[in-house]
């Protein structure tokens, strides 16, 4: 299996990945670091965002699923050897991908690394090991369900889309996990588990030419035992589907709720705008939630915090998925002070629409991110992790290298235009949750 090489237009001088992709569809991501350790991340364009109401969390109850062992690999015989060695290894599932990843020593990688990929790549999905997975699954969405933070996350996520799924929880209702069918999963795994869906990156203290060979000849010794195991299971290229960006709010769009379990009010502005699809247009909001709510010297921490005092904690956030970008403000606070600081938080977006920001405010986040770049890529287990984000989610890993150029570049007139454009202070959703049978005083 010959790769083809991919040149990487790399701006920083930190970074020197190299590419190259298979036959099969596989890309391969590698590059040395001189770190006595050795990250292999496997990265699946694959999570709930795929999948239908019907089978909302069958991602991440696969991605469970996967740690049982396959017809080679007895169930918890890896994880065995990985605590032997030293080494650790974990997955994560989202909305729009899956990552499976093992940190080891190198002289260890040889070794973990086809059983690392014949997991991922040929889970046996037994009956009997899902049957006794799906209570844990059940505990954890119940668990998750009682936590505040996340009833709060939940519900701000279902006042931002009204259509697309990211809407839904990654771990799906007890209600379809219930109703599940191993044979269900095993269709879901053969549909997007295949080679061309797949980025794995590998990053640490062995030569390129020897960490790609390793996850090449992994991949196909995983194919092979798929095809002995499963012969004449399909790897044809599915296309996944297209969804379209939901409208911006037209009108402030509001939702309550009640928590008995709050001890203080949450108050959550959201606003639709740009996703990875859309990746050039991100970059400015970026920095606005930088100057309006990270740090101390931030505007709404600044005046609500700090000197007003109306809240005891608010944050600015620019989150950007796949198909669509949620731009939210959040705080803490009394239930008295609800419409004292929504009308604050608007006034500050109006500000910004109106007057823009000061150079000394571009240059602060500016400067930030240059070194959160420079302290995020400190090991193989970061840098692999911001190669496989970049090259699954955009299939071009320039876009990792280049970030910090790209927030450099922008200037006060950039900032300006991207919030009238995307940031209208009288167009928003607003959700507030209320402690117990509190209502609102104005």
């Amino acid at each position: 299996m010959q790769p083809t090489l991919v040149p990487t237009a790399a701006t920083s001088q930190l970074h020197f990945p190299v590419i190259r992709r298979f036959p099969n569809g596989l890309t391969v991501i590698a590059e040395q670091m001189p770190i006595d350790a050795v990250n292999l991340s496997l990265w699946l364009k694959v999570g709930s965002a795929l999948e239908s109401d019907a089978i909302n969390g069958t991602a991440h109850f696969l991605e469970h699923m996967i740690f049982k062992g396959t017809p080679r690999i007895r169930c918890g015989e890896f994880e065995k050897l990985v605590e032997e060695r030293g080494a650790v290894t974990n997955a994560v599932t989202s909305q729009d991908y899956t990552h499976f990843y093992i940190t080891s020593a190198p002289q260890d990688f040889a070794t973990l690394t086809p059983l690392h990929v014949d997991l991922v790549m040929n889970p046996s999905i037994n009956d009997q090991d899902f049957e006794r997975e799906r209570p844990v699954i059940l505990e954890e969405i119940r668990r998750s369900q009682s936590n505040p933070r996340r009833r709060t996350f939940y519900r701000s996520m279902e006042l931002a889309f009204e259509r697309l799924p990211y809407r839904r929880q990654v771990l799906g209702p007890a209600t379809v996990i219930e109703q599940l069918s191993p044979q269900t999963m095993r269709e879901f795994h053969q549909r997007w588990y295949q080679p061309h869906n797949v980025t794995a990156v590998a990053v640490g203290n062995l030569p390129v030419d020897e960490l790609v060979a390793t996850v090449a000849d992994s991949f196909e010794q995983a194919i092979a035992h798929r095809q002995q195991h499963h012969p004449g299971r399909s790897e044809a290229t599915i296309p996944q589907p297209v969804a379209r960006p939901e409208q911006p709010f037209h009108t402030i769009h509001r939702i309550d709720h009640q928590d008995r379990s709050l001890q203080q009010a949450r108050l959550l502005l959201s606003w639709r705008v740009p996703g990875i699809s859309a990746l050039a247009q991100t970059y400015a909001l970026d920095v606005v939630a930088s100057i309006l709510g990270r740090g101390r010297t931030a505007r709404l921490i600044r005046e609500l915090r700090e000197e007003r005092q109306l809240v005891t904690g608010i944050s600015a956030s620019n989150m950007t998925y796949d198909h669509q970008g949620v731009f939210s403000i959040s705080a803490q606070l009394e239930v008295e002070h609800l419409t004292a600081v929504e009308t604050a938080i608007a006034q500050q977006v109006q500000s910004l629409a109106e007057h823009g920001v000061t150079d000394d405010e571009l240059r602060r986040v500016q400067t930030q991110v240059a070194n959160r770049y420079v302290f995020g890529s400190e090991t193989p287990s970061d840098r692999a992790g911001l190669y496989g984000y970049y090259q699954t989610m955009t299939g071009d890993i320039s876009h990792a290298l280049n970030y910090p150029a790209e927030i450099q570049a922008l200037t006060v007139e950039d900032l300006q235009q991207a919030v009238q454009e995307f940031l209208p202070s009288h167009a928003y959703g607003v959700m507030t949750v209320i402690p117990g049978n509190q209502t609102e005083q104005n």
